[in-house]
């Protein structure tokens, strides 16, 4: 019983690892006794945040940029050739771009679904052979794509290809989970709602109304993503296969 939450000596990848989401679920990992990498476009940010999680555990910095195939490539190749053997893969890095309709730019709905969409399942397959020989029946190896409530429900925003590609995502993983299970790949998603980071500080202005609107009157936090992310890479998720959790305070429920 107690150690159905433990990840103890896992190895975890988590891309767009070096701010927000990103870098609280690989802080939660590495206090957790998981040796993770973490991968971002700007080394400077990366390097930084890697230092801090060093403090607490084993964490390496691999830059990368996985907008591209070529950069989709170069990652998985430095990563296997590090590691013949992964326990946890987190799809986190995304991008977002906003424009009225009569407006929004191919430029900008193909950066986010290259990203956000063509990005996981391509790493994703890369991986496959590490996270095959990660895992087993008792213990399947983890995907954890990170979606968004938007893809749920009206973002209220003219994101579009942002709220699409998420959806695009849910939709994934329900699809990947169903064919990769039988492998002993166990793949889910967290579908976050408002978390203080790069990709809202837009709206950080205005976080104490967001929370006031919430039924759990608080936006996200640490140990919500963090300990979502340790709950769907550990024994207690095992069963839970193709699901995407909504980490929102309740904001899709409020939706009416």
């Amino acid at each position: 019983m107690n150690n159905f939450f433990s990840v103890t000596g896992k190895v975890a990848v988590v891309t767009g690892g070096s701010s927000g989401i990103g870098a609280m679920i690989a802080r939660g990992f590495v206090e957790n006794g998981v040796k993770t990498y973490i991968t971002a476009r700007k080394i400077e940010q990366l390097e930084q945040t890697a230092a801090e999680l060093s403090t607490l555990g084993e964490c390496i910095a691999i830059q990368s940029d996985l907008s591209t195939m070529a950069g989709v490539d170069a990652f998985a190749d430095d990563i296997l050739k590090r590691e013949p053997k992964i326990d946890i893969l987190i799809n986190n890095a995304g991008a977002a771009w906003g424009a009225p309709i009569d407006e929004f730019p191919e430029a900008g709905w193909d950066k986010v679904m290259d990203l956000n969409v063509k990005s996981i399942f391509f790493l994703s397959k890369r991986l496959l052979p590490a996270l095959r020989s990660a895992g087993n029946t008792d213990e399947p190896s983890r995907i954890v794509n990170i979606a968004s409530v938007n893809g749920i429900t009206h973002p209220r925003m003219n994101n579009y290809s942002y709220s699409t590609s998420k959806a695009a995502v849910i939709q994934m993983t329900r699809h990947m989970a169903a064919d990769l299970r039988p492998l002993n790949i166990n793949i889910n998603g967290i579908a976050p709602g408002f978390f203080p980071s790069k990709m809202t500080k837009h709206a950080l202005v205005h976080e104490r109304e967001i929370a006031q609107s919430l039924p759990a009157r608080k936006t996200g936090e640490f140990a919500d993503i963090a300990g979502t992310a340790i709950y769907l890479c550990s024994r207690a998720s095992n069963y839970v296969c193709g699901h995407t959790v909504v980490l929102d305070g309740g904001q899709v429920a409020n939706a009416g």
